[in-house]
Order: structure tokens, then sequence, then C-alpha cells
């Protein structure tokens, strides 16, 4: 499994590994993921959701569509108990991850911890869907 790690919140980090190392999978192939979460220090996690999302960037309007999503609330899924936790899902036929010059289409999963003292933490992985190479524009014949 591939890893990514993110570590914005006061020592907290939350490591992701992707079932494929270079995080491209096909549409309607399985996405597994396992996560580890490290630094909580004293405030400990209430609830942890985890979800498998697209979205768009660029001119005009911004989509979000969360494809797959599972909270977990159960105390001894959560840590210090249990500081990891893993979940899968079949992605989609579409739509497929994007690079254009006007708009682009990310795929990434998220995870979020929601602590008992009412702060939360958000982490999130872009990985990659199809093999749409990204757009370029066009050169100018100018010298």
């Amino acid at each position: 499994m591939s890893q990514a790690g993110d570590n914005a919140g006061k020592g907290l980090r939350v490591l992701v590994q992707f079932c494929r190392a270079d995080r491209r999978y096909e549409p309607l192939s399985a996405l597994r993921v396992r996560y580890a979460i490290e630094g909580f220090a004293d405030d400990h996690p209430r609830a942890v959701e985890h979800s498998v999302l697209w979205y768009t960037e660029g001119k005009g309007e911004e989509d979000l569509v969360v494809h797959f999503f599972e909270r977990v609330t159960e105390r001894s899924a959560l840590p210090p108990a249990a500081a990891s936790g893993t979940f899968a899902t079949l992605l989609p036929p579409s739509p497929l991850s994007y690079e254009g010059v006007i708009v682009k289409v990310r795929w990434c999963v998220r995870v979020r911890v929601f602590f008992t003292g009412g702060r939360d933490f958000v982490s999130e992985y872009v990985f990659d869907v199809g093999r749409i190479p990204p757009a370029r524009l066009p050169r100018g014949d100018d010298p």
C-alpha cells in the first residue's frame, strides 16, 4: 500500500495507505485504504469519518460529490483503543480524474477526526481514477 501523511494540526497526524502504490485506479476497481491516527495527546477522538469523494476546481461552479461515507463512533474502534482503521469501496465508472486548463476533476480520500473537546481535524489524500492525460494549452507560433 502506498503511504501519505498530513500533520497540519498540533502534532496530530493521519497516515494513509492506499492498496496501489501509484494511487491510480481504473473505473469500477476496488479502492482499499488503511489509516492510522497519531499524536492526538489528551483530547481523545469521539468519532472518525472516512470518505471517498470527487470534486471539481476551476472556473464556474465547483462541485463536490461523496461516493462513500462511514462514521465510526463505537468506543472500541476509536483511538486510543484502536488508533487505525480500514475501509474499502468499489469506484464508479465516472467521473474520471482530469487535469484540465479550465476545470479539474479530483478524487480524494478524506479522514476527519472529531475530538471530545469540540475541535476536528480533516486530512485529504488525492488519487486518480482513469488515465486521461493532462490538458495543455496550444503553443502559439510567436517567436
